[in-house]
């Protein structure tokens, strides 16, 4: 049973909603390591979206893997159904400009547009165009042209956070400038919204502030709840702000896991009620382990010691946006007895999945 809201989603999705590494949930790739050289990137045209199952069948092993060896697996920020700035990792076509051709399919009505899931839209004005550059710090330029002023006021921040989180994917890429002709923006040309030098994760995603009264008081912190479609469910960050009295951001991100998200958000959660941590985390050399109560299990798996994918993926991608954090080991009353849904015993630590969101839709 879902903690926040009314809806309780089926766990048979879960799977294809995430792959992960280390205990058999999770599946490693090496997508997210693949970069791009610093460098002025140019993007090179091919024909996307072709149906490559209209084909006998002689010829579909084939065309399969055909489509396989021609494509890569990208994370597009796109907009969901309530307004949420949320990853869909999708097969584009191999090119040897993959930052610029990833913002070129978030653009409206351009290639993406019919591979695009359900209840989701592109996020860039219609026609506007991209470059990118990447310097050798890890700033990634985008220079966009005078379309990208089309966009409607209320999507301005989602411009930016789609942008962003777009562009910082690649491992060579910590921060973002961003340009109209190649004169660098201060604020976004329709709303005024303020731009940084240095644009980056640290600024969050689908930033909550209700109830906060002083932002100098507090800090960010990203974690991780679900939405669904009607067809399949997927994994939105939500980025928290946190009283600086709260030293300890793993703590803090747990605790807000935990509380759920707000009921006006239209997003879910798989934590039970009375979820706790009972002892501090244990941070050493990128790994922390957790201990949680016996709420973690959910009342139907108490005896069977198990966890729901659906906990486990938000605690991994929630405290894997932290620097510090590569990697996530769960225990319950000091004990390491847990098993996925599988009946597998995790009995290695769960790294962060290289691809967000690849169910099928």
């Amino acid at each position: 049973m879902l903690k926040k809201g009314s809806t309780v989603i089926a766990a048979t999705c879960l799977t294809s909603a995430l792959l992960l590494s280390g205990c058999g949930l999770f599946q490693s790739d090496k997508t997210a390591e693949e970069i791009d050289p610093p460098q002025d990137v140019s993007y090179v045209k091919d024909e996307a979206g072709a149906d490559l199952n209209k084909t006998d069948s002689k010829k579909s092993d084939t065309s399969k893997a055909d489509q396989e060896s021609s494509t890569v697996m990208r994370e597009l920020y796109l907009i969901d159904k309530n307004g949420y700035v949320v990853a869909q990792t999708l097969p584009l076509p191999k090119s040897e400009g993959t930052a610029k051709q990833a913002l070129e399919y978030l653009v409206q009505g351009g290639p993406v547009t019919e591979m695009l899931p359900n209840g989701f839209r592109a996020v860039l004005p219609a026609d506007t165009t991209v470059n990118v550059d990447i310097k050798k710090d890890g700033t990634a330029v985008a220079d966009f042209s005078n379309e990208f002023k089309n966009y409607k006021k209320e999507d301005e921040q989602k411009i930016v956070q789609s942008v962003t989180w777009t562009l910082t994917q690649f491992s060579s890429v910590d921060k973002v400038k961003m340009r109209i002709n190649g004169h660098e923006l201060k604020e976004m040309p329709v709303g005024g919204t303020p731009i940084s030098d240095d644009l980056s994760r640290k600024d969050g995603i689908n930033i909550e502030t209700a109830g906060v009264n002083d932002m100098t008081a507090t800090h960010p912190v990203t974690v991780y709840y679900l939405a669904e479609t009607d067809d399949s469910e997927y994994y939105v960050p939500v980025t928290k702000r946190i009283d600086n009295s709260e030293s300890n951001d793993i703590t803090a991100a747990i605790n807000e896991l935990a509380d759920g998200p707000s009921k006006a958000s239209g997003l879910l959660t798989d934590f039970q009620e009375n979820v706790k941590l009972v002892s501090k985390p244990k941070l050493k050399d990128g790994h922390v382990t957790l201990d949680f109560n016996s709420s973690i299990y959910g009342s139907a798996d108490e005896k069977t010691k198990m966890i729901s994918s659906e906990v486990l993926n938000s605690i991994v991608l929630t405290l894997t946006e932290q620097p510090d954090v590569k990697s996530v080991s769960v225990k319950v009353n000091g004990k390491a007895e847990l098993v996925n849904e599988k009946g597998e015993k995790l009995s290695k630590p769960v790294s962060r999945p290289s691809q967000v969101n690849t169910g099928s839709f």
